[in-house]
């Protein structure tokens, strides 16, 4: 059995590896990047990708942006985390456009609180979000297509919060003392 060996493993495995040289493995021929390529008619090194082509994980993005998911506590909490990460710096943490970047010299970005956004549908806000709008570029590959959705529910959220009056509140007048209330539970 050994005298098999050399001959039938080792002399191919040898030969395999003298084979191989270590310039043509690390330094492959290649078009540097906005350089003219010969090879192709335009003179482009960059190639369009054929029509039709769908970006890997699109189809399930698109079904998830197609269908908005339960609104509940979890994805709130979810959209109040992805809102103050992302949407604060502009829109600020109420949503009346008074982030840091307006204190810094960018333009206001709308207030969420302005009537034509508060009867927009949340449909709306996640296709901002997805495609930007004015200045605001887009954040397609930054958030994720559930997210923009409790992103959407979490302005919602805030557009109530924020016109909220207690009397519309159902019960939280009895907690809140008053002159015309002294003795609410506190």
């Amino acid at each position: 059995m050994t005298g098999r060996l050399l001959p039938d493993i080792l002399l191919p495995s040898l030969l395999l590896l003298t084979a191989c040289d270590d310039l043509s493995m690390t330094q492959q021929k290649r078009y540097d990047v906005y350089r003219r390529a010969d090879l192709w008619a335009d003179g482009a090194e960059a190639r369009t990708p054929p029509e039709g082509t769908v970006q890997q994980g699109a189809l399930a993005d698109d079904s998830a942006l197609d269908d908005p998911p339960p609104i509940d506590a979890a994805l709130l909490q979810r959209g109040r985390e992805r809102y103050e990460a992302i949407c604060t710096p502009c829109h600020g943490l109420t949503g009346h456009g008074d982030g840091m970047i307006v204190a810094r010299g960018f333009p206001k970005p709308p207030s969420y609180h302005e009537d034509r956004l508060r009867a927009a549908p949340a449909r709306y806000f996640v296709d901002v979000i997805t495609n930007g709008y004015g200045v605001m570029y887009r954040y397609a590959n930054r958030v994720a297509p559930r997210d923009r959705w409790a992103v959407a529910a979490y302005i919602r959220a805030l557009q109530l919060s924020q016109g909220a009056r207690v009397a519309e509140v159902p019960g939280l007048a009895d907690t809140i003392p008053t002159e015309a209330n002294p003795g609410a539970r506190p």
